[in-house]
């Protein structure tokens, strides 16, 4: 029974003593190129999940007509697709973070998803806003406006569906165009002419 008492102890002290030296002597695989930790992704997910699930949003500000896509498209181009890609072009280094950053303009090898458009809009619009830890996914909500936020989280939810051709042109990396008559009333799309501008 003494020896039993006496492993246990031992056990006690000496684990957290060897935890602390693993981390202390940078045995930790911290490198992007490092693999993972054993079950790190179910260990971190199962977490952000929960929160997600606890946080999301009840109600959508803002609808996904053509001007809030367009408006989603330019608020993409200028913070994501550096490392998400843009439309018909791969990031050039999204592939090499850890967790990679995820195409969302590509469909997904198993499935015909495309990007994150099975996840709901609040879902999204959750991690523009609060950012991922350990990702690389940054907190937006001092960055952006909330609207900005829902009009890149709505655009997302979207990228499986035909776009307005302003939107496509920007997540191209091109200038918007106009948009096409046959594009005005459309379901995803409900586009109005910009006012115009005063000089």
């Amino acid at each position: 029974m003494l020896r039993v008492l006496l492993g246990i102890l031992l056990g006690a002290v000496l684990l957290p003593v060897a935890l602390i030296s693993w981390f202390y002597f940078g045995r930790v695989p911290v490198a992007v190129a490092d693999p993972p930790l054993p079950q790190e992704r179910l260990l971190t997910g199962i977490p952000l999940r929960a929160r997600i699930q606890r946080e999301l949003a009840s109600t959508i500000p803002i609808t996904a007509d053509g001007n809030s896509l367009a408006a989603g498209a330019e608020v993409y181009r200028d913070q994501c697709a550096a490392c998400h890609g843009f439309h018909g072009k791969p990031s050039a280094f999204g592939a090499h973070m850890f967790p990679d950053a995820p195409p969302l303009w590509e469909k997904h090898h198993d499935n015909d998803v495309v990007g994150v458009s099975d996840d709901p809009p609040a879902e999204t619009y959750w991690k523009v806003a609060n950012g991922i830890r350990l990702t690389g996914m940054p907190a937006f909500s001092q960055v952006l406006t909330d609207t900005q936020m829902w009009q890149v989280s709505l655009l997302l939810a979207n990228a499986d569906k035909p776009l307005p051709p302003a939107a496509v042109d920007i997540l191209r990396g091109q200038p918007a165009s106009a948009p096409s008559p046959a594009a005005i009333g459309s379901p995803v799309m409900n586009l109005q002419p910009a006012a115009p501008q005063k000089k």
